[in-house]
C-alpha cells in the first residue's frame, strides 16, 4: 500500500512539474516578445514587423509563442516548415509564414503551397520555377529578393550590381510580385552600412519591403528602415 501511495504521489508531482515547466516557458517567451516589441517601437515609427524564426523549435515553444499572440513566423527549410505548420494553419487563419532560407528549385511547388511570402529569391532560374509553380497552383505569393550585400562567396543572394537584371527577370519575364529586398550582413562587419545599402537599393527600384535585422542587430535594422526583422535566439532562447 505504501508503495502504491508513493507511486501516486510521484505521478501527481510529475504532472505538476510538467504544468509548471510549461507555464514558465510560456511566461518567459511572452516576456521576451514583449521586450523586443518595445525595443522596436522605441527604435522606429512605425516599428518593423517581428518575424519569429521558428526553425528547429519544439512544439512547446511554438504553442507558447502562438499563445502570446505571435502570428508571423520565418522558416529556413520547406520540409521542417511543413512539419511545424501544415496542421496548425487551420487553427490560426491569420498565420503568416515567410520562407527565409535558401530555396532549391525542386522545392518551388511546396514552397508556393505553404508560404505566404518567399524572401530568398536570388537567381533567374528560381524566379522561373516559382512563376510556374504559382501558375500551376493558382496561388500568387509575394517575393523578396535576397541581396548579398557583403559579396560573400559562401552566401546566397544576388550581388548588388546584378540586382537590376534579376528584378527585370522576376517582374517582367516571370510576372512575380516583388515587394522588397532581404539581406544577411557578414558576421564580422558592422551591420549598419549593409542595412543602409539595402535601403538605398530598395528605394532606387521602388521597393518598400526591407527584411533586415536578426537577434544581434534588430534595433539597428529598425533605425535604418527595416519593415521586417527576423529574430530567433533573442526570442526563443538558445537552441
Amino acid at each position: 500500500m505504501r508503495a502504491a501511495v508513493m507511486s501516486l504521489r510521484f505521478g501527481e508531482d510529475w504532472r505538476f512539474n510538467v504544468i509548471s515547466m510549461t507555464d514558465t516557458v510560456s511566461l518567459t517567451l511572452a516576456k521576451r516578445r514583449s521586450e523586443i516589441l518595445a525595443e522596436l517601437s522605441a527604435a522606429a515609427d512605425p516599428a518593423p514587423v517581428l518575424v519569429a524564426v521558428s526553425k528547429t523549435q519544439p512544439d512547446e515553444k511554438l504553442e507558447a509563442m502562438l499563445a502570446a499572440g505571435q502570428r508571423v513566423f520565418g522558416e529556413n527549410k520547406v520540409q521542417e516548415a511543413q512539419a511545424h505548420w501544415a496542421e496548425r494553419r487551420a487553427d490560426y487563419p491569420d498565420l503568416e509564414l515567410r520562407l527565409i532560407g535558401p530555396l532549391q528549385t525542386n522545392k518551388s511547388d511546396d514552397a508556393v503551397a505553404l508560404f505566404d511570402v518567399i524572401e530568398t529569391l536570388d537567381r533567374g532560374k528560381l524566379a522561373r520555377t516559382l512563376a510556374k509553380a504559382m501558375d500551376k497552383l493558382d496561388r500568387r505569393v509575394p517575393v523578396y529578393i535576397q541581396v548579398n550585400t557583403g559579396e560573400e562567396p559562401q552566401k546566397a543572394g544576388v550581388l548588388p550590381d546584378d540586382l537590376e537584371a534579376l528584378l527585370a527577370c522576376a517582374r517582367d519575364e516571370c510576372g512575380l510580385d516583388v515587394q522588397g529586398l532581404m539581406c544577411i550582413p557578414p558576421v564580422d562587419e558592422p551591420a549598419g552600412p549593409h542595412f543602409a545599402l539595402l535601403a538605398k537599393l530598395a528605394k532606387r527600384h521602388g521597393l518598400t519591403g526591407l527584411s533586415m535585422g536578426m537577434s544581434s542587430d534588430y534595433a539597428v535594422a529598425a533605425s535604418f528602415g527595416s519593415t521586417h526583422v527576423r529574430v530567433g535566439t533573442a526570442l526563443f532562447g538558445a537552441r
